[in-house]
């Protein structure tokens, strides 16, 4: 995808902040817990996240007490991530996209990106994400990536007659990948491209969950991603209405769908400018397809 289509894409969700704040995934505990570890980040770390959405992972990075600068490119969302985080004194959100983020000279020991890396132009974010953080810092990716497991119920296959149907063709359509397989691609990144040099040796690390939807939470769930959001209204309106309806009990109660996540943890470390560190480093994959 082209950068300024990629940037524009990466923009829909302002338009449904609330629902996309209601319905997407947050991060375990867990997986905070190993960052801290890996990175030594304490209330003495400053960190920058990058795209924080509503702030799915803001919260859990506050709670750590570290000072949390927030970047998010949506007015909506940024407003409502303030909200969601208002409690902290800790944390600043300001409205930008890091490719135009004005830095005024702040360096970082921790640069998060919690399933946006893919949204920002890698020809200039891998690049800042290096001169923006000091000399051996940080920087993780955190995702989702939304699996399947044999024998299980796969809502996908149930419903993609229908994708197909108002949509023909999307190369969005298909059905997720199997859990097996994505715990043995422990280096690839996800969606985003890879940053050369200028970060370490990774370390993946992920964390087996299961978010359960009825058949209209689904449907909410399709509205809130990219995929549902570039189609025309009345294009993706007709499959989400229908989806809600997909699985309903015998008394016509809808039945609660899982949907089997892997959320992974990759972190690198800066590389500096005179040396190679081959040290320890966590990240973490970004969202799959459905997510997006």
């Amino acid at each position: 995808m082209a950068g300024q289509d990629r940037r524009q894409l990466g923009r829909v969700f302002n338009e449904v902040a609330e629902l996309y704040d209601r319905v997407r995934p947050g991060y375990p505990d867990e997986m905070f817990a190993d960052l801290v570890t890996i990175t030594s980040m304490d209330e003495r770390s400053s960190v920058l996240e990058v795209g924080c959405g509503t702030g799915q992972a803001t919260r859990s990075l506050a709670a750590l007490g570290c000072a949390v600068t927030a970047i998010e490119s949506g007015a909506e969302m940024a407003a409502l991530a303030r909200q969601r985080i208002g409690t902290f004194a800790n944390v600043d959100v300001e409205t930008s996209t890091f490719e135009e983020w004005e830095d005024r000279g702040r360096r970082f020991d921790v640069l998060i990106a919690a399933s946006s890396w893919h949204w920002v132009d890698p020809s200039i974010g891998w690049r800042r994400a290096h001169d923006v953080l000091r000399p051996w810092g940080w920087m993780t990716l955190l995702g989702n990536v939304v699996v399947r497991r044999p024998g299980e119920p796969e809502v996908y296959a149930e419903t993609a007659d229908l994708h197909e149907r108002f949509s023909p063709g999307n190369p969005g359509w298909g059905h997720p990948p199997l859990e097996d397989d994505v715990h043995t691609t422990d280096e690839g990144r996800g969606l985003v491209d890879d940053p050369g040099g200028l970060f370490g040796p990774t370390i993946v690390r992920w964390y087996p969950t299961v978010q359960w939807f009825n058949g209209e939470g689904f449907a909410d769930l399709l509205r809130s991603t990219s995929l549902y959001r570039k189609l025309d209204r009345d294009v993706r309106e007709a499959p989400a209405r229908r989806n809600r309806r997909a699985h309903p009990h015998a008394d016509g109660r809808p039945s609660i769908t899982p949907l089997p996540e892997r959320p992974p943890c990759r972190t690198a470390r800066r590389v500096s400018n005179t040396s190679v560190d081959y040290g320890t480093v966590c990240a973490s994959a970004v969202f799959g397809a459905l997510f997006a």
